[in-house]
């Protein structure tokens, strides 16, 4: 399951946010957002785990929990859209 992390801190790492998913099972990739320019996190990021089930776990026991004084929220990711339809320009005659 690949699930969406939010309202990460923005001192937390690749690394810290695998250890965070990690007890409750195998973790296959963890990866906080940055911004292309300046490199800072961007206060979220995306954990996937192989099996649903531990998946499903993780993200009850850590959904609201604190960390690191702010309290995250984790939900299943959504597929990302590849049509026009989502850009915020979608009515621009320049596509």
């Amino acid at each position: 399951m690949n699930m969406f992390v939010s309202n990460l801190g923005f001192h937390i790492s690749d690394e810290n946010l695998k250890s965070l998913f990690s007890p409750f099972g195998e973790v296959s990739s963890a990866k906080v957002v940055t911004d292309r320019v300046t490199g800072r996190s961007r206060g979220f990021g995306f954990v996937v785990m192989p099996e649903d089930a531990e998946a499903g776990v993780a993200l009850l026991k850590l959904e609201g929990s604190e960390i690191g004084g702010r309290k995250i929220s984790v939900s299943k990711a959504k597929p990302r859209s590849n049509d026009d339809s989502s850009s915020k320009n979608s009515n621009s005659p320049w596509k």
